[in-house]
């Protein structure tokens, strides 16, 4: 699933060890608006995946790719959102503003064709 969504908030990391070796775990929750008149907040987990997190930053937009899945532990169920790709929207280029130290554009000077009764004076 995918989603695009505003940073609101990057949550501290929590490290450990398991049987596998070092893991690090973030949560990023994000303001998520589907078209509608109110936004949803989404925490969004980053598992072994610090390098993301630090591409992060509040207030930015992502679009952020996640896989969604629930398990059962003692007759309770817990849901997790696990990010897998994370793509940061592309700003549009600010407008050009006039540089202020340069004077403004005159406007080009439009020619006249030459009236054909016109004497030439000019000494060859």
């Amino acid at each position: 699933m995918e989603f695009e969504g505003t940073v609101y908030k990057i949550l501290p990391a929590t490290k450990g060890t398991s049987a596998r070796g070092d893991w690090q775990r973030q949560d990023v929750v994000f303001d998520y608006n589907d078209g509608g008149n109110f936004s949803r907040k989404i925490c969004v987990t980053f598992f072994n995946r610090p390098d993301d997190v630090a591409k992060l930053h509040e207030g930015n937009t992502y679009q952020v790719s996640v896989n969604i899945e629930s398990r059962e532990y003692n007759g309770r169920w817990y849901t997790d959102i696990r990010a897998w790709r994370l793509q940061a929207k592309q700003q549009e280029a600010p407008a050009a503003a006039p540089m202020p130290d340069l004077p403004p554009m005159a406007a080009e000077p439009t020619y006249a064709a030459a009236p054909i009764n016109e004497v030439d004076d000019l000494p060859f």
